[in-house]
């Protein structure tokens, strides 16, 4: 069955070297090689501004890059989540992504937040991160905390769920043939939607 599919590349450079773009461009044509309708956020070209204060967080009407945003994730099934592990984290661009989009009124009530109040229920996630050190350590030492927190703290938070991971550990050391079945196999993932 076709599913309604957003891809977010979260790289914010938009060097076209950067192997996050290859693996969103992966996902992308494997989902639409199997009849999945398929719409892209590229992070590295929208303009926003950051929210520094809560009233502008509260505000009604947010940036109309960000209203595209946010009609993209209202119409999608799915959403993919592509970002390199910056210090730790997502790259701070991203988070001020999410904290722009997922604002009160849209992706949760206007009052009092509670986990349950997400109104982006009904749709699933995948996250997929690129990293300097092994997939293993980061799994094993830091217990996937950057993965957890984005999947509990912010998607799960607005009723995104359920949200799968995969980890791409050494990225600046593959081969071009571990590069190749890294991109194989991510566009196995969007022929299958997951």
């Amino acid at each position: 069955m076709a599913r309604r599919i957003l891809v977010l590349d979260g790289h914010p450079d938009p060097d076209p070297r950067r192997f996050c773009h290859a693996l969103a461009d992966a996902y992308a044509s494997g989902a639409v090689s199997a009849g999945h309708e398929v719409r892209r956020v590229d992070l590295s070209g929208l303009e926003f501004p950051d929210l520094i204060r809560r009233d502008d967080w509260e505000a009604a009407s947010a940036p109309a890059a960000i209203l595209g945003v946010q009609a993209d994730i209202a119409w999608a099934q799915h959403l993919v989540i592509i970002h390199p592990l910056w210090l730790g984290f997502m790259p701070a661009r991203l988070k001020a992504l999410f904290e722009q989009t997922f604002r009160p009124g849209f992706a949760f009530g206007q009052r009092e937040r509670t986990l349950g109040d997400g109104r982006l229920k009904g749709r699933t996630a995948r996250i997929i991160v690129t990293m300097g050190m092994p997939a293993a350590i980061y799994r094993g030492f830091y217990f996937a905390h950057a993965l957890t927190a984005l999947r509990r703290n912010i998607l799960s938070f607005v009723g995104i769920g359920p949200t799968r991971t995969t980890i791409v550990g050494n990225v600046e050391g593959i081969s071009d043939v571990q590069c190749e079945q890294w991109l194989d196999r991510i566009a196995e993932l969007g022929r299958r939607a997951i």
